[in-house]
């Protein structure tokens, strides 16, 4: 039996969202908005997750806040994932969503390991201090409703400092419909290999809920590996699926039970390239420069392995305007087939192995010190998921 067959017909249920194949997009910041959502959902079915939006921004009803949590009509259901260190922002955020019917489903952040942010209590950092994550997911649930709240976390702060297994039965009991582990600690940042055994040990503790492995799924092959060493539910695919938006069509397959793996050539990646640009357009509001500059990070990505000279990637890296992509993409061989391995494998930053950045004596109790708590607002800033 092949790997793909041995895991066919894996539905997965988040409170009342039916997922037809047990895939969820990870929330990135600068790379899940609506037209990169878009893109992934047009090659296969998932949960597909808004960038991470900052509690206090959303209460704050800033622009960019506001323009975040905007869904396409043909995005169903609605996934929107925020940040936040207050348990009481953190809930303001939650009903706004709620009463002004903006999403079908919350996750909570619980991943970041970014400095700027662990430094100040956030993110990856603040499940060590276990009332106040507790707070968070209860007021969170509360707040919702009907509308099911999860969350994403990683395994600890660094491997003395571990705190998945007493986080995860936390958000169990506080009510979440799932819990996703990025099986990594902050320390390593994305660094090394994700530690799939924690998967495992989560699900084993877990009995309410669906866990879901996040880390190290750079094909559908890899998920179906994930999915059969740890008994996890469903899978969070992040760095992945960098210039790949195909990669949901071979997961949509494999958890189907069938054989098929899209092998894009050169011209199928150009035109990949061009509709995100497209998508990147209308979200933007028409604006092509705008659209133009964000799709410039995605070049190396795009065109990873394939035969690309190196004048036409800097010229794809300076566009603004889609004229002008579409005039360089034309100077693409588009008869070049898929070039194998070269395209394969780890994408996105990796980083080294780090000693967190973290508030002045925050490793001396699991709970908060009235210092710590007068100063962990500052912690809500805009940064990338974890």
């Amino acid at each position: 039996m092949s790997q793909a067959s041995a895991t066919a017909q894996r539905p997965l249920s988040i409170g009342p969202l039916e997922l037809t194949v047990p895939v969820v997009l990870a929330p990135m910041a600068g790379i899940t908005n609506t037209a990169f959502r878009r893109l992934c959902r047009e090659y296969g079915a998932g949960l597909y997750v808004s960038e991470m939006i900052t509690s206090r921004a959303l209460v704050e009803r800033t622009p960019t806040s506001m323009r975040l949590i905007k869904h396409h009509e043909s995005e169903t259901p609605r996934s929107i994932q925020l940040y936040g260190v207050d348990p009481k922002t953190v809930s303001e955020a939650v009903k706004f969503l709620v009463d002004e019917d903006l999403c079908d489903h919350i996750d909570l952040n619980f991943g970041c390991p970014v400095p700027k942010v662990t430094k100040k209590g956030g993110g990856a950092a603040l499940p060590w201090k276990k009332s106040l994550f507790r707070q968070i997911v209860e007021g969170a649930v509360g707040a919702a409703g009907d509308i099911p709240v999860t969350v994403k976390m990683r395994k600890g702060i660094d491997e003395d400092h571990l705190t998945y297994k007493e986080a995860g039965k936390a958000a169990e009991g506080a009510g979440v419909a799932s819990i996703a582990l990025h099986a990594r600690t902050a320390a390593q940042f994305y660094s090394g290999h994700a530690d799939w055994d924690a998967i495992g040990e989560l699900k084993s503790s877990i009995s309410s809920v669906p866990v879901l492995g996040n880390g190290d799924i750079w094909s559908a092959e890899d998920a179906i590996a994930m999915v059969k060493q740890s008994d996890c539910d469903g899978v969070v695919v992040g760095r992945g699926c960098l210039g790949r938006p195909w990669i949901f069509a071979d997961l949509q397959s494999a958890f189907r039970g069938e054989e098929l793996k899209v092998q894009p050539g050169l011209g199928a990646v150009a035109d990949a390239f061009k509709r995100h640009a497209e998508l990147l357009v209308e979200f933007f509001d028409g604006d092509e420069n705008h659209a133009c500059r964000d799709i410039r990070k995605h070049v190396a990505w795009y065109f990873k392995g394939y035969p690309v000279g190196g004048e036409v990637r800097a010229k794809l890296a300076t566009v603004d305007s889609l004229q002008q992509i579409d005039d360089f993409l034309g100077e693409l061989d588009r008869s070049q087939p898929y070039p194998g391995e070269g395209v394969e494998g780890p994408r996105g930053r990796q980083g080294t192995p780090k000693r967190p950045a973290l508030p002045d004596r925050w490793l001396d109790s699991q709970e908060l010190s009235e210092d710590q708590r007068t100063s962990l607002h500052l912690a809500e800033v805009d940064s990338s998921g974890g």
